[in-house]
């Protein structure tokens, strides 16, 4: 079995690699007698499938048999001179004295040359293009924006915001995190947009990150965030390079991750997930409006459910009469009570999206449409569901599919149950007691120094107005405040 057991202490060499990688049928170990004369050997060890079969021959295997290149009758120092000062065809070549060191080369698609007689190694990229090709996102779909998405690749990833901010202010900071995994990520900030604490602060944390492996983003968001009990996301994600590219104009710290099609950006507040990339790219006014649409919806998809309880249990004299004779025509022939009824709902509708999400494509969407329709109308006219619960759910759901993150919505939905059985229980009241409760949650949440209720609670000038609003490009010229940038200019 694999440990860290003092593997630090050693020097690379043939014997230890073997041993480090028994069992390991994808590790490749070639021994070559430098300038194929006289008996100087080297060690070439790469593992297959990371790396290509072609470069580690073209690039290092040909020019290390060449006698023109290297001699057999020179000693091992100087061989590794001539290696280290271009006898290899490679663009890198990373000299190593550990055997940790050769070991992370090997797994991060390096092949390397190991001299016994010197206890040392030159790692060398070799990586294989075999890796998914960029395409389209296919979360965030792209009206008037750009058509490419993040891949799994690191390198990949780092090209494709390059090409959006080409400018050597433009910072990567690479480190691995993961005990076992040794997964590679790359801190991503603007020099002199981004606040330097928060830079720091982000490389404080992923330094104290103790895991196993980080294979998933809800990993790095549980232990990056500063509330991680909170259901409420506070790590922004995205899928498309121009996104991630204007979170770090705005002033904001990137975070990616190798293995993993998405990009990560802190400091985030809750006003930051209900916008959308789309907005840029549309009238001031239109924008606005759909803003402000956006969270009418956030509102009706939380409380309407609850609000209809409450009202229908405790405060009928609050419904038109005319409404009031409709609802109780609707319900005569209803055994259960209007809480049994829009809580059944409820669980009815995450269980119908739940199968169209992890169910084919072709299936899921069949299974989720046929439920819905087949489920609902046989519901009404067995008379085990009232018409007007099965509106209330459905129209909160429906305004819960505008918000623009999944993961608020999912906390919406879990937020939504809960103030459905405070509705039960106290009414109005118990929804009123219910809301508070969420507001003092939110207001309690920070992220990475940024209050989670910015800019309603930043103390800066017209919070309501830049919740809401987005004003026309030549006239927004600051970035947000709340980011604490260094440069809050954004254009002349």
């Amino acid at each position: 079995m694999y440990t860290n057991t003092r593997k630090d202490e050693l020097a690379p060499g043939t014997e230890a690699l073997r041993a480090l990688f028994a069992d390991c049928d994808d590790f490749q170990l070639r021994t070559i007698r430098l300038g194929l004369e006289g008996t100087r050997e080297v060690t070439v060890c790469w593992l297959d499938g990371l790396v290509s079969s072609e470069t580690v021959t073209e690039d290092v295997i040909r020019p290390l048999t060449e006698l023109t290149r290297v001699s057999g009758a020179e000693g091992e120092a100087r061989s590794l001179a001539r290696v280290l000062s271009g006898a290899v065809y490679n663009g890198s070549a990373m000299s190593r004295d550990r055997l940790t060191d050769v070991a992370d080369d090997l797994t991060h698609g390096c092949c390397a040359l190991v001299f016994d007689a010197l206890g040392r190694a030159v790692s060398f990229e070799a990586r294989s293009n075999a890796a998914r090709a960029v395409g389209e996102p296919t979360l965030e779909k792209s009206i008037k924006g750009a058509k490419d998405a993040f891949v799994e690749t690191l390198r990949v990833n780092t090209a494709l915001v390059r090409r959006r901010l080409c400018t050597p202010a433009l910072k990567l900071r690479e480190t691995s995190v993961g005990r076992r995994s040794r997964t590679r990520l790359a801190i991503v900030s603007l020099e002199g947009v981004a606040a330097p604490e928060h830079v720091a602060e982000l490389s404080r944390r992923l330094s104290e990150l103790d895991v196993d492996g980080v294979v998933a983003t809800g990993i790095l968001e549980e232990t990056l965030a500063d509330a991680p009990r909170s259901p409420f996301p506070q790590l922004l994600h995205t899928e498309r390079p121009d996104r991630f590219a204007q979170y770090l104009l705005e002033g904001r710290v990137g975070l990616l991750v190798d293995g993993l099609p998405i990009g990560l950006a802190a400091p985030a507040c809750f006003a930051d997930f209900m916008k959308v990339t789309g907005d840029g790219g549309t009238n001031y006014l239109v924008a606005t409006a759909l803003t402000a649409l956006r969270y009418l919806a956030l509102g009706l998809s939380l409380l309407l459910p609850a609000l209809y309880v409450a009202i229908a249990l405790y405060h009928q004299e609050m419904i038109p009469t005319r409404l009031l004779l409709s609802v109780i025509e609707a319900k005569r022939r209803v055994p259960f009570s209007t809480a049994l009824e829009v809580i059944g709902m409820l669980l009815s509708f995450e269980l119908l999206q739940e199968a169209g999400l992890h169910l084919p494509n072709p299936i899921g969407d069949t299974v989720s449409i046929i439920g819905a329709l087949i489920v609902g109308q046989s519901a009404v006219e067995a008379r085990v569901v009232s018409p007007i619960a099965i509106i209330v759910v459905a129209f909160a759901g429906i305004a819960g599919y505008t918000l623009p993150s999944q993961d608020l919505g999912s906390a919406v939905r879990l937020f939504r149950l809960a103030l459905v059985l405070a509705a039960v229980a106290a009414g109005l009241f118990g929804v009123g007691a219910g809301l508070c409760l969420v507001l003092l949650h939110l207001a309690e949440i920070e992220s990475f120094g940024l209050n989670y209720t910015a800019p309603l609670s930043d103390g800066a000038p017209h919070p309501v107005r830049r919740l809401l609003l987005r004003p026309p490009k030549r006239e927004d010229r600051f970035r947000d405040p709340a980011l604490e940038s260094p440069d809050g200019r954004r254009q002349g």
